[in-house]
């Protein structure tokens, strides 16, 4: 059963080059690491609520834009062992190296998580 890590954030709606970038450089490692499918979605579409909305969640100011990402594990022990690896990356893998590889954006600010899908439509 596959699993997948969902991610929401603000990027500075100028850094949409550097959010490309940065993401094709870090999601590789999440590849070369077993998952099996990454989405890196820029928000065109994302209207304010009135109890809470995707802006809300993660405080994005107007000259930003909601950023919705996923990444499709094929299970949860095959993510389980790739996020174990990730600290040790971070030192030996300029991709996933911070300074060689900086967020375009507030990391502070992303919410994320990991979910069991429960329904499925469509190919597989």
């Amino acid at each position: 059963m596959p699993y997948i890590d969902g991610f929401v954030l603000a990027v500075p709606t100028a850094d949409k080059q550097k959010f490309i970038d940065h993401a094709n450089k870090g999601d590789s490692v999440f590849m070369d690491l077993g998952a099996t499918r990454i989405l890196e979605c820029w928000g065109d579409d994302v209207p304010d609520g009135k109890q809470t909305d995707f802006r809300m969640a993660v405080k994005a100011r107007d000259d930003e834009t909601v950023c919705f990402s996923w990444v499709e594990w094929p299970d949860k022990a095959t993510r389980d062992a790739a996020m174990g690896r990730i600290e040790d990356l971070m030192k030996t893998d300029d991709r996933m190296n911070p300074e060689k590889n900086p967020m375009p954006f507030d990391g502070q600010r992303m919410i994320f998580g990991g979910f069991s899908p429960i329904v499925h439509l469509g190919e597989r």
